[in-house]
């Protein structure tokens, strides 16, 4: 079987893996280099348990507030608030209870081994060294402060998270000596990991692709062909490459590749921002997360990653630069002792979101031989293993155990 696979971001390439390691003839087309994007810049955690959507009846009542302040941890600038609204609205709509309730438990059945997905490639590709399973700490003020997110929490131990409770500063310098912040309550939990360089994770997984028999072109896809009611494979500025089956996972590029063949998918890009500090002066075992700013501050192999905020702009837009300096103020609150002098890569990626916090995943009922694996949003590295696993086994079988009808991308008409 003859599969492109248009996207070389860790969602595209876990997808290419599983179809290499399962027989089928793949390549993957992509404009940049294996991992290049958001794949690279991201905070590096692995969250199996994170099923709690974005829209969450208590997460709405923080975001006018954080719309309107410039220096929040959701920005929305004036130019693209027009064309952000119809995403918004869908947002809103997605966070009654029966549906927060039902997109937990399609997270919950995608997401549960992620874990133990990542690890059966990396093991295969001699990496697991790029793993660590050490948890992740979140930080609140007190435990009224952890009220705000407490109904996300209980959602998330619904469905199996285990937490931790820390009450007390001191409770918090035992797990993280180092954190010195106005910080009183903590909730750890133990059973999450994070990857200590994203972008050399998603470059192991690509020579894996290699290794099985696929190939890897750094080509921009200009379309996907289509002839006699189905998909027919990409067309490149070096000509058509033709195809048994396509599987389109651009992250939040897809929905342009979609538009030609009538699909209308409401994918934004939600900005994301990091900073690195080769040397902080601080030692951490996990990433910890400042509840407050929602920053991911993680310990990678090349130094301290300081990673966050949302960001709506657009693919078009030029970075914001403001959004990448008040990480540094991220980190300061709760390390206010870590040296800041001479942070580098300051980096903006486009994470693909989704208003009800699904990908989209599948096949397209309207063009046969079409297949969508895109949107994860703030999970992609978590969702990129268990992805193409479920994937690659809908696609050339067995049929998984998974039901992939609230992932369809008909579900937004």
């Amino acid at each position: 079987m003859r599969i492109v696979v248009i996207g070389a971001g860790i969602v595209g390439l876990c997808t290419a893996w599983h179809l290499a390691r399962g027989g089928a003839a793949v390549t993957v087309l992509d404009g940049g280099p294996p991992g290049g994007g958001a794949s690279s810049g991201n905070a590096g955690a692995i969250s199996a348990g994170s099923v709690a959507p974005l829209a969450m009846p208590g997460v709405l009542r923080q975001v006018p507030g954080m719309l309107i302040d410039p220096e929040g941890a959701l920005h929305l600038p004036a130019r693209y608030a027009l064309r952000a609204a119809p995403w918004l609205a869908r947002f809103v709509a997605s966070a009654r209870p029966a549906r927060v309730a039902a997109i937990a438990e399609a997270l919950s059945g995608l997401l549960f081994n992620a874990m133990e997905q990542h690890r059966r490639i990396l093991a295969e590709e001699g990496a697991l060294d790029l793993i660590q399973e050490t948890g992740q700490l979140y930080l609140y003020r007190d435990r009224d402060h952890y009220a705000k997110d407490a109904a996300g929490w209980a959602l998330r131990q619904q469905h199996g998270m285990r937490l931790e409770f820390l009450d007390g500063a001191e409770a918090i310098r035992a797990l993280e000596p180092d954190m010195r912040g106005d910080y009183a309550f903590g909730v750890f939990i133990p059973e999450q990991g994070s990857s200590i360089n994203p972008r050399r994770q998603a470059e192991v997984v690509a020579r894996g692709v290699e290794r099985l028999g696929g190939t890897i072109r750094q080509e921009v896809v200009q379309a996907v062909t289509t002839g006699e009611g189905r998909v027919t494979g990409a067309a490149t500025a070096s000509g058509l490459i033709e195809a048994d089956a396509v599987v389109l996972s651009a992250g939040a590029w897809s929905a342009r590749l979609l538009a030609p063949l009538g699909i209308r998918i409401p994918l934004e890009s939600q900005r994301g921002y990091h900073v690195m500090l080769r040397d902080a002066g601080i030692n951490l075992r996990r990433p910890v997360i400042p509840a407050d700013r929602k920053a991911f501050i993680s310990p990678m192999e090349e130094g301290l990653r300081i990673a966050g905020t949302v960001e709506f702009g657009g693919l078009d837009h030029p970075p914001t630069p403001r959004r990448a300096e008040l990480l540094l103020r991220d980190l300061r609150m709760a390390f206010p002792q870590a040296r800041t002098e001479g942070a580098e890569g300051f980096w903006m990626g486009h994470r693909p979101c989704l208003p009800d916090s699904l990908p989209v995943l599948g096949s397209v009922r309207r063009w046969p031989g079409l297949w969508c694996a895109f949107g994860h949003g703030h999970l992609g590295l978590t969702g990129s293993a268990p992805t193409g696993a479920v994937l690659a086994q809908a696609m050339l079988g067995p049929a998984p155990n998974l039901d992939l009808s609230p992932f369809a991308a008909e579900r937004f008409g």
